[in-house]
Formats: structure tokens, sequence, C-alpha cells
């Protein structure tokens, strides 16, 4: 029997304009909107509507934005009778996937994520960390060569999204120097990211730290379903493991790869991506081809889905 996964987009997947066609239509939609709002002291659902993008691409309003958007997706397709049986998220979206398996309310969530994007941005002042993606070069080769340079500007493999593209993370200077030699070693090309801090670094580790104390404030609950972490790429379930994970999480690598493998040994076939983009879609497609692919962002996506589990039921 083929077992279901709901994966959770993380940043970079924001468009203005998401929720819209949710909102207009399904009244859950306008309640976590309001939620979110009343909990942020401001209205995130005006910026995923109107923008402007500017805005909406500050890493403190993405990521509750994104956050949001995930939520509501998830609790339509709840309301369609259609429910995960394993859940992960890619950075953020581990957040996403939290709210889903009960372990975390809401409320609780969109404002961590608002602090946690705050947090990192505070870790490393603009302009002097950055991130590149690494295209068609061996994940070990990678690290070896970050690990060399290192040791004069802090430079670390921190996404390992799939095979042939893993994402590098540090100073400004050490993300530069680290892409010439790539694609000297052989990568197919380096591409600097258009991001406002070297995320899931060691430079992270004060934001870890001020996310630390933020958890202490909220309630965390066993998980009711079991979901993959990024840090580990297996399945945690404890509350106290699940939070420890969550502070690490913030200056520790993403290795969404383990994370898939450890869902697909788990007898999850087919992996809903429920939030905007299709990001990991894409991931998941280079990880494993077998794997049957779906993804919930807006109504015509949504119907897809539908009429796949019509057909498969």
């Amino acid at each position: 029997m083929s077992k279901i996964a709901f994966v959770f987009p993380g940043q970079g997947s924001q468009t203005v304009g998401m929720g819209k066609e949710f909102y207009e239509k399904y009244d859950v939609a306008k309640k976590i909107f309001k939620a979110a709002d009343e909990s942020l002291g401001f209205s995130i659902m005006d910026m995923c509507f109107n923008g402007p993008e500017e805005s909406l691409r500050l890493t403190a309003n993405t990521q509750p934005a994104i956050l949001t958007i995930s939520v509501i997706c998830h609790e339509i397709l709840k309301e369609h009778g259609i429910a995960p049986e394993i859940v992960g998220g890619h950075s953020l979206g581990e957040y996403s996937a939290l709210v889903a398996a009960g372990v975390l309310k809401f409320e609780d969530a969109v404002c961590l994520v608002n602090k946690r994007g705050a947090f990192m941005q505070e870790a490393v002042p603009v302009g002097q960390g950055g991130m590149a993606a690494v295209i068609g070069l061996d994940r070990n080769v990678i690290i070896e060569i970050c690990e060399k340079i290192s040791k004069d500007n802090l430079v670390q493999a921190v996404n390992f999204n799939c095979p042939g593209q893993v994402v590098i993370a540090g100073t400004t200077k050490g993300v530069e120097q680290a892409s010439e030699l790539l694609k000297e070693a052989g990568a197919k090309k380096c591409v600097i990211l258009p991001v406002s801090a070297p995320f899931h670094s060691a430079l992270m580790k004060p934001a870890a730290d001020k996310l630390a104390v933020e958890l202490d404030k909220v309630t965390i609950a066993d998980a009711l379903i079991p979901v993959v972490t990024n840090v580990t790429g297996t399945i945690l379930t404890k509350a106290d493991e699940i939070k420890a994970s969550l502070i690490a999480q913030a200056a520790s690598p993403v290795k969404w790869e383990d994370c898939v493998a450890e869902m697909k040994n788990f007898g999850a076939d087919i992996y809903v991506e429920v939030g905007p983009g299709k990001v990991l879609n894409g991931f998941n497609k280079r990880i494993d081809k077998t794997l049957k692919s779906l993804n919930v962002e807006n109504l015509e996506s949504l119907q897809k889905t539908l009429d796949y589990f019509k057909e498969v039921r």
C-alpha cells in the first residue's frame, strides 16, 4: 500500500499573490491568515497578496509568509480527506511540517519563524556572507575543498539538496574562493544565490542561541506522525529531540537527500509538496525518479492533486 509524504518548501519559493485564490474560496484560509496577522502584529496576508516583492523577500517576512501558505494548503488537503503518514520540510519548511505533525501550534510557529528570520539576518551583516549553488560535483569533493578554504575564510557545504546540487555558505570571500576552486575541480557551474545571509553555516550560531531562548517559551509536543528532520536526516517523534534539532538546524547543514531516503525507507512513494513552488518536486525527481511528485500551491494544482488521489483510491 502506498504511503503519502507531505514535504514543505523553504525560503525562495515565495511569490506575490500567493494564497489569494485559497482565501477567496476556503474559510479555513481566512481563519489561518487572521490567526497569522493577529499573532505577528502586522498583516502578512496583505504582504502575500500585494507585496511589494522587496518586503516579501526580507527573511523575517518570507519565513512567516511561506509557513502560513503551507499550513493553509495542508488544512485544505485535510478537509478533502488527504493526510500524510510522514512529513518533512526543507529548512524553514521543517516548521510547517511540525505544525502538520501536531508538534507546534500554528500561532507559535508563525511567531518563531518571524524571529528566526530576524535572528539569521542579525547574525551576519548584509554583504559579509553569502551562498552559492554548486552544480555537477560530488559532495565529498565539495566538503574537502570548503574545509581547506575555511582555515582562512569560513565556507561550508550547507544544503545537500539532490545528486549534483549542493549549496555552500560562509563569508563572502570564502564563498568566492570556494566557487573558483570548485569550478577548477570540475563543477559545471557555481551560482551565487540572491540571499542576504549565509544560512545554515556555523556563522548562524548566534541565531541558533537566540532561537533556543524563544523555543523555551512555547509548547513543543510529541509528534502525532513521524517527522524527518534536516539535521540528522532521520525520523524524530519525541518533543525534546525535536526541540534540540530545531536549535541545531539554524547553524547546521540541511540533509535533504538523506531526508528523502529516510521517507522512502519508511515506505513513502507519493510526495505532495505542500506550499508555494515546486522546488522540492525538482529535487525529489533527481533523487529518485520512481517517486510520484505532486504539489498544492493554488486552485489548479490542488485540483490536479485531488484528481490523482480520486484515481488511485
